[in-house]
């Protein structure tokens, strides 16, 4: 006999007394609020409506959804939006995406202090691009790029990392041509990319530290005083920092795709799930580690809410704001993509100054109820 499909809702439906037992005094207002739409969405508690086929009389209840972002159910529309408005800033050039990855003993600061780590995590990656793509050395161009932040890995550990898209090009200096990379598989250089944002990374983690804005509890209060918070930036100033630039596989429209899936939910969706029984779930996941391995995880029902719920308290207003989508005056340049048809980039290539967006949203469709007789 074949099981029903899991739902990420029949976690928080079966085990939200346990999960508030150990956890409850530790949660933010929006990780209650989580815990609360995911469980009620689309069900009797959230109310409904009543619609009726005019032709044959069938009726259906429909169970309001609770539109929380991290719900798997809803914001699919707002999802769809999102990726519809990037894809029209799309240039019909070469892009590239990027990965910044924090070290884990740095990483794990933002458990405790979301909202500063993760703005030194835009303003380092941010400039570090901007400079080294402006160094006349290596490219001599002016770029912007869009950067979307990942909080968690495939196993809902912690990995703090922000993935780039980036067009493999930018604006001379003068404003009036468009310089290409050389190579359609080369960038910038990797080692000059890690070193720099370490650098600046260390260099606004200390001034926040000497500024007293982070907050430095339970297996990070040793860190507190100066010389172990000194020992630990030295140490990671040894260690290279995972960076990768690297032409996307199937084009700038699939990593848009991708990242378009986190935009607007976070950490696991229902797909993912195999199983909830005698307290313990059950999940897929993909070893990146192991050439994207698909594998199967257990854990017990409480830790997985716990996991699941982490990236959920990032704050309102930060940089990184709905988790995963940073403001453009973190990863923008002054200009916008829109510049390139003005008419003083007279010698940009043809094909850029005439690109026109193409809308894909579908024509809708109207079908019968599917219960009408004949």
């Amino acid at each position: 006999m074949k099981h029903p499909r899991r739902e990420l809702a029949d976690v928080f439906r079966t085990h939200p007394d346990d999960f508030l037992a150990g956890w409850n005094h530790l949660l933010s207002g929006q990780q209650r609020r989580a815990l609360k739409d995911i469980r009620d969405c689309r069900t009797a508690a959230r109310g409904g409506h009543l619609q009726q086929c005019d032709r044959c009389g069938h009726r259906v209840i429909l169970y309001h959804s609770c539109r929380n972002r991290h719900c798997p159910q809803c914001q699919a529309s707002a999802r769809a939006r999102w990726l519809a408005q990037r894809q029209t800033e799309l240039l019909p050039v070469p892009y590239f995406q990027g990965v910044f990855t924090l070290p884990q003993p740095i990483g794990r600061w933002a458990l405790q202090n979301a909202q500063p780590v993760y703005n030194i995590l835009f303003r380092a990656a941010s400039p570090t691009l901007l400079e080294t793509a402006a160094d006349p050395r290596l490219l001599g161009a002016s770029i912007g790029f869009l950067a979307v932040l990942h909080t968690w890995g495939q196993n809902l550990h912690l990995h703090p990392h922000l993935h780039c898209v980036v067009p493999g090009g930018g604006i001379s200096p003068d404003g009036l041509r468009w310089i290409a990379c050389p190579k359609s598989s080369f960038f910038l250089p990797v080692r000059v990319l890690s070193r720099r944002f370490r650098k600046k990374f260390l260099r606004q983690l200390t001034q926040a530290f000497r500024k007293g804005t982070l907050g430095l509890s339970g297996e990070l209060r040793p860190l507190a005083e100066p010389a172990a918070f000194r020992g630990l930036c030295e140490q990671a100033a040894q260690i290279e920092w995972v960076v990768h630039v690297k032409p996307p596989f199937g084009g700038p429209q699939r990593v848009l795709k991708y990242l378009a899936r986190y935009t607007h939910r976070v950490a696991i969706s229902n797909h993912r799930l195999r199983s909830l029984e005698n307290g313990h779930v059950i999940f897929e996941w993909k070893d990146y580690a192991h050439r994207g391995r698909i594998k199967t995880m257990t854990l017990d029902a409480v830790e997985f809410l716990r996991r699941f719920l982490l990236p959920v308290c990032l704050p309102e207003g930060s940089a990184s704001a709905s988790t995963v989508f940073s403001p453009l005056e973190f990863v923008s340049t002054s200009w916008r993509w829109a510049a390139l048809c003005s008419p003083s980039c007279t010698r940009l290539p043809q094909q850029v100054l005439t690109a026109v967006p193409v809308s894909i949203h579908p024509t809708p469709r109207l079908v019968p109820c599917g219960n009408e007789a004949g």
